[in-house]
């Protein structure tokens, strides 16, 4: 199986967390300790991801005397979805009041769908690219971006359903924001981008950094402070900075 198979394969993966998150919202019963534990293993694996993979990575592919391009995409890719993430709801329902829960559909509307999607769109054009790049590094950047996914599933399963109360509506916008990450693999590969210039992998693992430290240090390590299952999501933590390790070693 060539790399551009798989690239398409991984960012169809990507969506497939999103959806396991919502399946964990609709069966289990102690769901938060399940989205607790799934952000301790997201940062865990992100974390080493941005020091053992990325950062030797980016700074092979441009030298020191570029370095100056690994910091400025990196603030690119980190204020890109910064700026998306002023559009997205606040994933942590249990601060929403019935009333919030009830109109939360409204809210979401269609700016939220499109920012969602745009979101996904990005995060599988970047991790398509990185699959181009290396597949192992590929693999383990949509590890870490897929458990993040799995409690934004559970949040947005639980929310569309509580607002309108139709698991077909529900399943729908589900379907639509997790098929959109692979969509933005779908565009590289009409883009027929199979074969990159380092200067411009660079440039888009660069932006994939700043993608990721903005889930790691935005998202994920501000909840992870806040939650009462604290052991659980440092067991998540642990369990992804080992499960990091052993790939690197091997």
């Amino acid at each position: 199986m060539n790399q551009v198979r798989i690239g398409l394969i991984t960012t169809l993966l990507l969506g497939i967390f999103i959806m396991i998150g919502a399946l964990l919202a609709f069966v289990v019963k102690r769901k938060q300790k399940v989205v607790d534990f799934s952000l301790g293993l997201a940062f865990g694996v992100i974390l080493m991801l941005i020091v053992t993979d990325l950062l030797p990575e980016i700074i092979e592919l441009f030298g020191l005397h570029h370095i100056f391009f690994l910091l400025l995409f990196t603030v690119l890719g980190f204020v890109l979805l910064k700026i998306l993430d002023q559009f997205i709801p606040d994933h942590e329902e249990e601060k929403m009041t019935k009333k919030e829960l009830k109109n939360n559909l409204v809210h979401i509307g269609i700016v939220t769908s499109c920012a969602l999607i745009l979101h996904n769109m990005i995060e599988g054009m970047a991790v398509y690219s990185t699959i181009l790049t290396d597949a192992t590094l590929g693999l383990a950047v949509t590890l870490g971006i897929g458990f993040h996914n799995v409690p934004l599933g559970m949040v947005i399963a639980a929310t569309f359903y509580q607002s309108n109360e139709s698991m077909a509506k529900t399943l729908g916008v589900l379907a639509l924001v997790s098929f959109s990450t692979f969509l933005g693999g779908l565009l590289m590969f009409f883009l027929n981008i199979t074969t990159i210039h380092s200067l411009v992998l660079g440039i888009l693992l660069s932006i994939t950094l700043g993608m990721l430290i903005f889930i790691a240090f935005d998202e994920l390590f501000p909840r992870i402070k806040e939650t009462k299952n604290k052991k659980i999501s440092y067991l998540g933590m642990g369990i992804g900075i080992f499960i990091l390790c052993i790939a690197y070693f091997l």
